[in-house]
């Protein structure tokens, strides 16, 4: 009896050496000496970041390596081929991208289309991209969510990430909780539509967001140890990326809801938050534990409700009846005709994202199993 050729081949790709705590900045030189990083790079960052942390990076690194600094903005493709160039012109052989999610972003893709290492050093941690594989562009159309690379190399300071407003924290903690939605989804793809699956991603996303959850209580007065208790989640959940080869772990039908509000330009929310917000609607759809995910997000400071990210109800209906037709490619709990009105809005003003706002009481109460037969 011959056996089947078993073929199957799999790429990850993970930070290979990751610095977290006080003061971890001042280890730049020392990790891309262990790196074996050239002589020559650049060091992407913006005017706040580069006041923020930049300027003690360039310090730093230029007692060994001859460093370019190059101010950029927003994660767009034109800002992306900008540093292409200046890596070009610099001869540059490693990148420092010292910044919020935008200049990590920019990195992430310009990495990948130099064929240069980057090490990611953020200054604030609004998502949990800071270690992951997966870029978003910016563009009038809204968010793009791309595949790029991971950094080589993490340097996570968290004295530096403490002084950034606590606003981006919270974002950040509300992004990696949102993994419970997302991994949801995953599931109900992989019985539905057989999809492929990663058990070791979706455990390190779930570890993550259960995490987060755990020590909600603890994050928000914390101080300086709040983001130490905050990074280990985020880059856990950046890294199931990296594994997943792709960002299902990490999002699904919450993420289709804040890219329609990013697409119309609706709210003031950063993504995290507008995740943050879905995923206490989608966890209503799956039947699952609501009211943890709100209590959650209510501990940390997140926001719970349309008005904490200056929405109308009537942008969070349309948007919720919109959401599944972001990305057709990716099945969730929305299916493949998404929302009626009626159903939108019963989610909607049940779980208090909309209408009268109230605290939230002791999680456990449960939604329904599924979303309503008329849709």
């Amino acid at each position: 009896m011959e056996l089947d050729e078993f073929t199957k081949f799999k790429k990850m790709d993970f930070p290979r050496s990751v610095m977290l705590g006080h003061d971890a900045i001042l280890h730049t030189v020392d990790l891309c000496r262990s790196l074996h990083f050239g002589k020559t790079g650049i060091i992407i960052t913006g005017k706040s970041t580069y006041c923020a942390a930049g300027k003690d990076v360039e310090d730093l690194v230029s007692e060994k390596y001859d460093v370019t600094v190059v101010n950029t903005g927003n994660a767009t493709i034109d800002n992306v081929n900008s540093v292409c160039s200046a890596i070009k012109e610099q001869k540059a052989k490693f990148i420092l991208a010292v910044g919020g999610g935008s200049k990590i972003d920019i990195a992430k893709l310009a990495a990948k289309n130099a064929n240069v290492p980057y090490v990611s050093i953020p200054t604030s941690v609004a998502h949990d991209g800071i270690a992951s594989d997966r870029a978003s562009l910016k563009s009038d159309k809204g968010a793009v969510s791309m595949s790029a690379v991971s950094p080589t190399g993490l340097i996570a300071d968290t004295k530096i990430i403490n002084e950034a407003p606590y606003r981006y924290l919270a974002s950040g903690c509300a992004d990696v909780i949102s993994n419970l939605t997302a991994l949801m989804d995953w599931e109900l793809a992989r019985s539905q539509r057989n999809e492929e699956f990663s058990s070791s991603a979706y455990f390190l996303a779930r570890y993550a967001a259960d995490n987060l959850i755990d020590n909600s209580k603890q994050i928000k007065d914390g101080g300086e140890e709040r983001v130490w208790r905050v990074m280990r989640p985020v880059i856990a959940s950046g890294i199931s990326m990296c594994a997943a080869g792709s960002s299902r772990p990490t999002s699904g039908s919450e993420h289709m809801f804040s890219h329609v509000l990013d697409m119309n330009h609706l709210g003031t929310g950063l993504h995290g938050e507008q995740c943050g917000v879905g995923s206490i609607m989608m966890m209503y759809l799956h039947g699952g534990d609501w009211r943890r995910i709100q209590e959650a997000l209510w501990n940390i400071g997140a926001p719970i409700t349309a008005s904490d990210i200056g929405l109308t109800d009537d942008e969070v209906i349309e948007a919720l009846m919109e959401s599944h037709s972001i990305r057709p490619d990716r099945y969730t709990i929305l299916g493949e005709g998404g929302l009626s009105k009626k159903t939108a809005t019963s989610v909607a003003k049940k779980t208090g994202v909309i209408g009268t706002h109230k605290p939230p009481k002791a999680h456990g109460q449960r939604g329904k199993s599924k979303i309503d037969s008329e849709d």
